[in-house]
């Protein structure tokens, strides 16, 4: 299903405004699209729902996990450092116009929020969210540099030895975890790989 389908699909319970969907997806795939977007894009969330599919049947709601990988990224400037909470901003607005349950929004706000530090969550909804956020840390080491240069591109503002200390901190901060990936089935899928080739990129920063 591609992205636009699935959220018409998300949206359609809510409300029987199809401007109101078309509008809200629109802005969706404007923000992903923007110029410098590399990586954060809608590849991105392709991704991210490719490897959720698989494990649908044991998250609990999937329609807030869903919400949230189309709004966890929709603010992206590389040179903010509050990406995250404007983008569960973003999130709580919309989402009110769709008239969603605010028990609801709010899980999908902490859910958003919580991809900013990557720590493991009680929630175990939103460590799913996190280990398909980062699954492209263990993939293949060609899938990896792709997604290492790609990362490069959108801080191209910065200098390399401004990037070379910032990139190295960011990787240590996940080697520092007892382990990348929080749920099970991540950890057993990537995070071998995620730890080679993290060290790699390493040794060549």
């Amino acid at each position: 299903m591609n992205l636009k389908s699935r959220f018409k699909q998300l949206c359609s319970p809510f409300t029987e405004d199809h401007q109101l969907i078309y509008d809200l997806w629109q802005e969706i795939e404007t923000k992903y699209s923007e110029k410098g977007r590399h990586y954060h894009n809608l590849f991105h969330l392709e991704n991210m729902f490719r490897e959720l599919e698989a494990v649908r049947m044991n998250i609990s709601d999937f329609t807030a996990l869903s919400f949230s990988v189309f709004y966890h990224d929709v603010i992206y400037d590389a040179a903010s450092k509050a990406n995250e909470e404007k983008s569960a901003a973003k999130a709580v607005k919309r989402l009110a116009e769709l008239h969603i349950h605010q028990d609801t929004i709010s899980i999908i706000s902490e859910q958003i929020l919580a991809t900013k530090s990557h720590h493991r969550s009680d929630h175990e909804d939103t460590n799913y969210l996190l280990d398909a956020d980062l699954s492209v840390l263990g993939k293949d080491f060609k899938t990896y540099l792709e997604y290492t240069q790609n990362i490069r591109k959108e801080y191209s503002i910065y200098p390399e030895f401004l990037y070379k200390p910032g990139r190295k901190k960011v990787l240590k901060h996940f080697l520092e975890f007892e382990s990348i990936f929080k749920t099970e089935y991540f950890k057993e899928k990537y995070e071998a790989q995620a730890k080679e080739n993290i060290a790699a990129e390493l040794r060549l920063l």
